[in-house]
């Protein structure tokens, strides 16, 4: 019994069907890459698209860092700035003016 896929997620099949690569490399290699990403406005994966010359994403990408953070890690940084961890928005805010000031102050 075949079951049909809903309409709403006929976009995503490519993508479910795509897999994975990594490649174990030397470290220099991926460091090069990686760098050319980031003078190019690509992410790694976008840079190494780019340079098989597979076709990349036109969309333009929102830049952003990321951390994932703990329930842990929300308790240690609330301790920090002597707030409570589920102030996860006020820590949010504090942590972005630290690394800012981190850069500014380089």
């Amino acid at each position: 019994m075949s079951r049909k896929i809903p309409e709403k997620w006929q976009s995503s099949v490519k993508a479910v069907k795509a897999v994975q690569v990594a490649f174990d490399m030397d470290e220099k290699i991926q460091l090069a890459i990686r760098k050319e990403a980031l003078e190019a406005g690509f992410s790694p994966s976008e840079q190494i698209r780019t340079i098989l010359g597979l076709p990349t994403s036109k969309r333009p990408k929102r830049p952003r860092l990321t951390v994932s953070l703990s329930p842990d890690d929300y308790a240690l940084l609330a301790d920090k700035y002597d707030l409570t961890p589920d102030q996860q928005l006020e820590i949010k805010k504090r942590l972005m003016d630290d690394l800012v000031k981190h850069i500014v102050e380089k």
